[in-house]
């Protein structure tokens, strides 16, 4: 068994640090931990298509954990191809090299449930088997792009220092509950501002739902553990649209009406979370703390985020 490595003291490198899962992992490092430094690195900060700028902030560095990427619905990547998935490819690239040439200690490379093609359940080997689904497939390819650029530099320079996370439909406080929100912050948002909650289809696909602090603390117990594999980061338990939708309307107590003219994206997306549990992991919070946790943040921050 390989001995862990001991976060205390390192020089830790967070990009994206200003998203969802970002503050999180943030946040845990700081209180949980005693590094030596976080260095917290979101755009425009930085900019990551810059070679040079993504040296600049990998050089010193121990441990770096990449986020940072363009979070968005797949209604956002089906019309703005170019600018989502295109930026994303650079930042990975530059930020694996950069890693790479400032010889880090462990490299976490953060992918995507957007990585998968439909099916049953999402097995960590079936990726290559497939192609993205169409309703993440600009997404998904950018994501997949990123993890061939990790196993590029593992097998060519024999760099066995790198994890690889494909989290699930991540959702929590500091979500995107704007424009281009995902299902969780969107419902959210319209149980609040109206009497009725509208929700596109009818409630039945399936969706792998895991709450931000667990993919964060996820992420920590790959690299501590020293993870070279790649490793779906899930609950494991597949809820309905139409159960999402119950809790939160229970929450504002208000009617549900369901918008069948509207698309629903794929019926089902759910991941194998053995390799996870096989290394030690579990999330912890349950479906309904945290989306009464997100709602609960969501109330005390609102009028910021307008």
């Amino acid at each position: 068994m390989k001995n862990k490595i001991d976060l205390n003291g390192k020089n830790i490198l967070v990009t994206g640090a200003n998203g969802m899962i970002g503050k999180e992992l943030v946040r845990i490092l700081e209180e949980e931990y005693s590094p030596r430094n976080v260095r917290k690195i979101d755009l425009p900060d930085y900019d990551l298509r810059d070679r040079d700028d993504c040296k600049t902030i990998c050089d010193g560095q121990e441990i770096v954990f990449h986020l940072a990427g363009i979070k968005g619905s797949p209604q956002r990547c089906m019309e703005s191809p170019a600018s989502f998935s295109v930026p994303m490819i650079q930042f990975n690239a530059n930020m694996i090299e950069a890693a790479y040439d400032s010889n880090v200690d462990w490299f976490l490379y953060t992918s995507s449930v957007g990585v998968y093609h439909p099916a049953e359940v999402f097995e960590e080997d079936d990726v290559w088997k497939t192609f993205p689904s169409e309703n993440d497939w600009y997404a998904g390819w950018a994501k997949r792009i990123g993890e061939m650029n990790v196993e590029s530099y593992v097998k060519e320079y024999d760099w066995n220092k790198c994890s690889i996370v494909r989290p699930a439909n991540v959702y929590g406080p500091n979500d995107n509950f704007g424009k281009w929100s995902m299902v969780v912050p969107s419902l959210i948002k319209k149980a609040m501002e109206n009497k009725v909650l509208s929700v596109w289809g009818d409630g039945s696909p399936i969706r792998d739902l895991i709450y931000a602090e667990d993919v964060a603390r996820g992420m920590i117990h790959m690299v501590e553990n020293q993870v070279t594999e790649p490793v779906n980061l899930g609950s494991g338990n597949g809820v309905t649209i139409k159960e999402v939708a119950d809790i939160i309307s229970g929450y504002f107590n208000r009617k549900i009406e369901w918008d069948i003219t509207k698309p629903m994206g794929d019926m089902k997306r759910l991941m194998s979370t053995e390799r996870a549990e096989s290394y030690g992991f579990k999330p912890k919070v349950s479906l309904e703390q945290g989306i009464i946790k997100t709602i609960q943040w969501y109330k005390e921050n609102k009028n910021v985020l307008q």
